[in-house]
């Protein structure tokens, strides 16, 4: 699920800003010289350098026992992935274990040196040991063992107030945050570098994994759930606090809709779309034809999931049976602040998705209601004076989230301090919305009309030659992807002879992160998240002020990661400056651009 400071999207973490180092001294210029001369700039070598020495510090310094988590202080005292961590954690979620271990492996296939591909295998077999006997993999895995990942669930887990995925243990498997399709990946990258016995178990256990999670029959066949398998204990409704503050608007509406949403379909984090790409790299590299008959059953759900007009769009989730009187394929409710509505940035997710699917399979089926999910989407948009009164609106085009049958914007809100005496609700009312989670975001509508006369003004010729690119079609071989970590990879790139740019580097760029490596094996950059330690649970004392509604964090005893800079406005809270730290977020934007400047050179 996604949320600010977390993830998702691998390629969205090249702009991790980084601490300017400082100026390199330079020796006195000669009693001949009249002009200081310039730097040298740092050979190829130089720069593979640079990358080996950061490589090997994250590998046998910073890893525990080659898995991550996201953020370290540099003496390792505090570490955290998405909530703070314990040394021994493995956190799967990008940008995690499986991130690092990407990062890696492209920096050997840019060099050539064994030393980053030995660090990428050391990460896959962190992986394959944190890897569940179902085949998925949990957000994190604890080496310390069960008992001490329980007890993280148990205390800093569970009182985590705008973390409710980690607030119960259900010791399953997920595809949210792209965990499991991102590790599979991985684990497929490395057995087929050598064909390394060591990946092989594993790899098919994750395809036999996603084979056994998908939908078969009925509205939901070829969709995914959030959870597999499903866990009888799973949450099912967020019950209000014994009491509420008076200010509490009299239509408000809270809670899970519709229940436990880990078996519903899901779209969110582009589930589908993950285990799609996963499966068409599995029938292009392993041969595996037996696999275009999942694929096509997948593309066909997103298909069959987009709502009728006027309101052609999707949900978060969608019902993968009928249930409270609704049929199966109506959009589902999710998480507390997760309403039961149609969502933008979804929509405009599956709307991209149904050009990829396009483009693989010549199907031109997938383009025919794209129109009317792009007309929707014009008649829900911000007003300007929503925008204007909200500053956490600002640069967005439409709000997240649309109420079925009205068209009208709903937003999420909380009251309380903590997550015993508070709670998430909804309403009409674009004020005081979360900050954790966006009620605005912006869809390229425009772009995406663009794209589509593009697709359909294709001559049968064109989409025939498409098709003769595709590993979908048999006989058609198509090789992975050289890179992975140094942009996002879409399912068009699995495309015979997709083009494949590198973002462009300049001397100065690389030799300018040559530079911050500085005398250290690392960099360090300002870390935009850190944590209340746990002090125990919260209280249950109701809380009626409005100090926590826009804030990522709540009271003291809130385990949810903040940005120091933006603490909530409520004594003992001051702002401070962010610590410095080690990123993997960080660690892998800069080796990306170092492995983008290394290959043109």
């Amino acid at each position: 699920m996604k949320k600010p400071l977390s993830r998702r999207t691998f390629h969205r973490l090249a702009t991790t800003p980084l601490l300017a180092a400082p100026a390199v001294s330079l020796s006195a210029p000669s009693a001949q010289a009249s002009v200081a001369r310039a730097p040298v700039p740092p050979t190829r070598s130089a720069h593979v350098r640079a990358m080996r020495r950061a490589a090997i510090h994250m590998d046998r310094v910073v890893s525990y026992r080659g898995a991550y988590v996201w953020n370290y202080l540099p003496d390792l005292s505090v570490t955290w992935g998405e909530m703070e961590a314990r040394r021994t954690m493995c956190w799967v979620q990008p940008p995690g274990t499986p991130s690092m271990g990407h990062s890696m492996l492209d920096a050997y296939h840019a060099t050539g040196e064994e030393v980053f591909l030995r660090a990428a295998e050391r990460t896959g077999l962190a992986l394959v040991e944190a890897q569940l006997p179902v085949g998925g993999w949990n957000y994190i895995h604890d080496f310390a063992g069960e008992d001490s990942l329980r007890d993280w669930y148990a205390t800093i887990g569970a009182n985590g107030w705008r973390l409710e995925e980690f607030q119960h243990y259900y010791g399953n498997a997920t595809f949210d945050d792209a965990g499991t399709s991102t590790a599979a990946q991985l684990i497929l990258r490395l057995y087929l570098e050598r064909r390394d016995p060591r990946f092989e178990r594993s790899l098919h256990k994750a395809i036999d994994f996603v084979l056994a999670a998908q939908f078969a029959g009925g509205a939901a066949d070829g969709g995914w759930p959030q959870r597999f398998p499903a866990y009888a204990g799973s949450v099912s409704r967020m019950p209000w606090p014994r009491a509420r503050p008076p200010w509490l608007p009299k239509d408000a509406q809270h809670g899970m809709e519709d229940g436990d949403y880990t078996h519903h379909v899901t779209f969110n984090d582009d589930v589908l779309g993950e285990n799609i790409k996963f499966l068409i790299m599995c029938v292009s590299a392993l041969g595996r034809r037996d696999l275009v008959a999942p694929v096509r059953r997948a593309m066909e759900c997103l298909r069959r999931m987009q709502q009728p007009a006027p309101q052609a769009g999707w949900g978060l989730q969608h019902l993968s049976r009928a249930q409270g009187g609704r049929p199966a394929g109506a959009p589902a409710g999710a998480r507390s602040y997760e309403p039961r509505a149609l969502a933008t940035h979804t929509t405009q997710t599956n709307v991209q998705q149904l050009f990829h699917y396009f483009r693989l399979t010549g199907d031109r089926a997938f383009l025919e209601r794209v129109p009317e999910a792009l007309d929707w989407l014009e008649t829900c948009r911000l007003t300007d004076e929503q925008i204007a009164e909200n500053p956490l609106l600002a640069g967005h085009t439409h709000p997240t989230f649309v109420e079925l049958g009205t068209n009208r914007a709903k937003f999420t809100h909380r009251f309380g301090s903590n997550i015993r005496n508070g709670s998430y609700y909804y309403d009409h009312d674009h004020h005081d919305t979360l900050s954790h989670y966006s009620s605005g975001r912006s869809v390229d509508v425009d772009g995406m009309r663009a794209t589509h006369a593009e697709l359909a003004a294709m001559s049968d010729a064109e989409v025939a030659a498409l098709r003769a690119r595709s590993p979908l079609t048999p006989g058609v071989s198509a090789p992975l992807p050289r890179y992975y970590s140094v942009r996002d990879i879409q399912l068009s790139d699995l495309l015979r002879d997709s083009p494949f740019d590198l973002p462009p580097v300049s001397d100065a760029q690389a030799a300018d992160l040559v530079a911050q490596l500085g005398t250290r094996d690392y960099w360090l950059t300002p870390l935009e998240a850190v944590t209340n330690p746990y002090r125990g649970p919260g209280s249950t004392e109701p809380y009626d002020g409005r100090a926590y509604m826009s804030r990522n964090v709540g009271d003291l005893r809130d385990t949810s990661p903040y940005d120091p800079q933006k603490p909530p406005e409520e004594p003992p809270y001051e702002p401070r400056d962010r610590p410095l730290g080690i990123s993997t977020s960080a660690y892998a934007s800069n080796m990306a651009k170092l492995i983008a400047y290394v290959d043109g050179h």
